[in-house]
């Protein structure tokens, strides 16, 4: 897992089937930037938890994915 930073989103007009509905988000991480697959609402300047690989594929339902946002962490207390 790694902490990043949602610096902005990605928009597409067209997807493949497997990925619609998905909303993509740019998180900065100390290892640089990525597209992760948002799956709790996470918005611009949120801190995130972020799952990688194999573990990001599955957990948005098999989807061709290398990276999913998973939680979004408390300011307050990270």
């Amino acid at each position: 897992m790694k902490i990043g930073t949602v610096t902005g989103s990605v928009w597409s007009s067209r997807k493949a089937p497997c990925l619609m509905g998905q909303t993509f988000l740019v998180v900065s991480t100390t290892e640089g930037d990525m597209v992760a697959a948002d799956q709790v609402g996470a918005g611009t300047g949120d801190r995130v938890l972020l799952v990688t690989g194999t573990v990001a594929s599955r957990f948005c339902m098999e989807a061709p994915v290398d990276a999913a946002v998973v939680a979004i962490l408390d300011p307050e207390k990270n």
